[in-house]
């Protein structure tokens, strides 16, 4: 939307704002620490719609997302009221042009920020941590969610993992082991979480504890005969229990 010398304040003003937006186990909007704003359910899936976009999207193709049972010239319509609606609020949470729509640069996002914060360990509190192992808004229902739902939850399982596998190198292996087990609960079938979690148990010493790793993880996909433990999983814990018996640990 274009700015004039008349409202270039209210711009600064709108743009200097600590604005939060959470997606993970529900909507909510705030600004400068306030109480969550309310907004029409209408516009909340439109902020949610592009706040999931990093790259913004096409005017358009939101349009038809958002209102695909309306015509195109109606879903134009709906989106340009909505966009109005958006634009009235007291911080600026969209960019528009004649044809993009965007998420405000200074908007900050748990879907997007929070997971990266989660991966390098820069998250505020336990508390923050454990509300990024929440669904993606979890009560709606819309067709464009399910893909950003499977996208959100491969990159907490990378953030997990990530951590994880940092944590085992600086032999810090209670937390390695911690977030294992909590990729693991995210995705009891993901092999790579629980090579993690192997791994750690076997730098502690512990290979009863690897090897009850290994057998309950075939348990687990012993229902699905197409899945396995891949063989350097099992050579894995095969060859670190000789190597721990050679030397009598």
């Amino acid at each position: 939307m274009r700015r004039t010398l008349s409202n270039d304040g209210e711009y600064r003003r709108k743009r200097m704002r600590n604005v939060r937006l959470h997606l993970i186990g529900g909507f909510e909007l705030s600004f400068d620490g306030g109480a969550p704003i309310v907004l029409q359910p209408v516009l909340q899936r439109l902020l949610a719609f592009v706040a999931l976009m990093p790259r913004g999207v096409e005017r358009e193709f939101a349009a038809l997302q958002l209102w695909p049972d309306n015509s195109e010239e109606r879903a134009r319509a709906s989106l340009r009221s909505a966009l109005w609606r958006l634009h009235r609020l007291p911080v600026e949470v969209l960019v528009a042009t004649s044809t993009r729509l965007r998420l405000a640069d200074h908007v900050w996002v748990d879907a997007r920020h929070g997971v990266e914060e989660l991966a390098l360990d820069q998250l505020g509190s336990p508390l923050m941590f454990q509300s990024l192992l929440a669904d993606l808004l979890p009560d709606w229902y819309d067709d464009w969610l399910t893909i950003e739902r499977e996208r959100l939850r491969q990159l907490t399982l990378h953030a997990l993992e990530s951590r994880a596998r940092n944590a085992l190198a600086a032999l810090d292996l209670s937390t390695a082991i911690d977030l294992s087990l909590t990729a693991i609960s995210i995705d009891p079938l993901r092999e790579s979480a629980h090579r993690l979690l192997i791994e750690a148990h076997l730098a502690e010493g512990n290979a009863g504890d690897a090897r009850r790793m290994l057998d309950g993880y075939r348990e687990r996909i012993a229902l699905d005969p197409g899945l396995t433990p891949s063989p350097e999983l099992e050579a894995l814990v095969r060859q670190r229990r000789a190597a721990m018996s050679a030397t009598g640990v």
